[in-house]
């Protein structure tokens, strides 16, 4: 047998040289592949911490969704079989109650293991806290959150054990394409939580602050009620009373004394004229014709006349807002300057109303002793409230030494027809 003289045998297992095709010493050539095989090895996917996450998320599908089949029904049937006696009802809310925890528990382990973000839901009390037990009993009776947790547990149970079936049976048959049927199962879970247990939440959040603004207004409606009530009763009242009796008196010395009764009716008139005034400055606090006829650049003009500080008036509106909306807007500056003429001792004052969009603005600006603040018991944080119930805004600008700017934001909403 010939060789070429460039190879050289060597004994079985000794050493060869590092050329191609050459094996390592002491290394046998990998098992079904020849020695000179290069060619590099099958492709093969990667199971990383994410998809061990999902995989486990899966898995525990099943033990979770029969806790939580279990817990709604029994939710569901106790509340529907004891709604006929007097704790059925207290039952049903209790449940629904409890399903917000169990929903809590499953945003966290899909935030975990499936690192979806889902917000919490609003407090399901905040808007009743003053309601009282039946106003929370009748909340929680008709919370969303609770009612869809409820169907989340319901439909979960077949998915859960589909999930479990599929993930048990893959990892040991179907290695290879396992990750992509996981990551697919665990997708679908992602928007199966995403659209039952996030809190819808613009829908919530508006009519949380609508309730809770529904109760500033209340509050207020009632405050303005027992004012007016306060200064009919303690004003004009008094006053209109005390003038009857002076008529009468006058009356009796009509004849026995002609000169006395001609100086009580002279009195009588000048406190029918007070009486008249009072009552004036009464219907002008609850709406002024002024503000009514002529708009709110000459309502404005008419209350800073009243200011202790000289004030400049500037309105840039090319048409009026809503009704509402020009009332409160009235009623704002008006209580800003009686503020002003009570506390600031400010020599000059501005008021500017404008339009910006669909926002109605006004800033009322003095040169007092500043140090207004909307908590410190000026009214302002009341006022804040107001504005508040109207989607409105109040913002409060008073260093200590002046000068003070208040901002007021209100929604525009035009008049109907306009």
């Amino acid at each position: 047998m010939t060789v070429s003289s460039t190879a050289s045998e060597a004994p079985a297992g000794s050493a060869r040289d590092s050329r191609v095709g050459t094996p390592v010493p002491g290394r046998a050539p990998r098992p079904g592949r020849a020695a000179g095989d290069h060619r590099p090895p099958p492709p093969r996917f990667a199971y990383d911490a994410h998809t061990w996450k999902e995989i486990a998320h899966l898995l525990a599908n099943l033990p979770v969704a029969i806790t939580g089949f279990v817990y709604a029904t029994f939710t569901v049937l106790v509340g529907a079989v004891l709604s006929v006696t007097v704790v059925g009802l207290p039952t049903l809310a209790l449940g629904l109650a409890g399903a917000r925890l169990f929903g809590r528990g499953e945003r966290a382990r899909s935030r975990a293991l499936l690192g979806v973000r889902i917000d919490e839901p609003s407090p399901l009390w905040n808007s009743h806290r003053k309601d009282g037990g039946l106003g929370r009993l009748w909340a929680s009776l008709k919370d969303p959150v609770g009612w869809r947790t409820v169907l989340y547990c319901l439909i979960r149970l077949p998915w859960g054990l589909v999930t479990f079936i599929v993930v048990l049976v893959g990892l040991f048959t179907l290695w290879p394409v396992l990750p992509f049927v996981v990551r697919g199962l665990a997708n679908a879970d992602r928007a199966m939580a995403k659209g039952l247990l996030s809190p819808s939440d613009e829908l919530e959040r508006r009519v949380a602050e609508l309730e809770s603004d529904r109760g500033v207004v209340v509050d207020a409606a009632a405050a303005d009620l027992r004012r007016i009530e306060r200064d009919l009763h303690d004003g004009a009242q008094a006053r209109l009373v005390a003038l009857a009796m002076g008529l009468g008196l006058a009356k009796e010395k009509l004849l026995e004394d002609p000169d006395a009764a001609a100086a009580m009716v002279d009195e009588a008139h000048g406190e029918v004229k007070l009486a008249l005034q009072e009552l004036r400055d009464l219907a002008r606090g609850i709406h002024p014709a002024v503000l009514t006829d002529r708009g709110l650049s000459a309502a404005l003009s008419s209350v800073s006349a009243r200011c202790t500080a000289p004030v400049r008036v500037s309105v840039d509106l090319a048409e009026r807002p809503a009704e509402a909306i020009e009332g409160i807007a009235y009623f704002t500056v008006s209580e800003l300057l009686q503020n002003i003429s009570k506390h600031a001792r400010a020599t000059s004052a501005e008021v500017e109303v404008w339009r910006t969009e669909g926002r109605l603005l006004l800033q009322v600006t003095d040169d007092g002793q500043g140090g207004a603040s909307l908590d410190r018991g000026t009214g302002l944080a009341g006022l804040a409230e107001r504005l508040g119930a109207v989607d409105g805004l109040l913002v409060v600008d008073s260093p200590v030494g002046g000068p003070t700017r208040v901002t007021a934001e209100l929604p525009w909403r035009n008049r109907v027809g306009r």
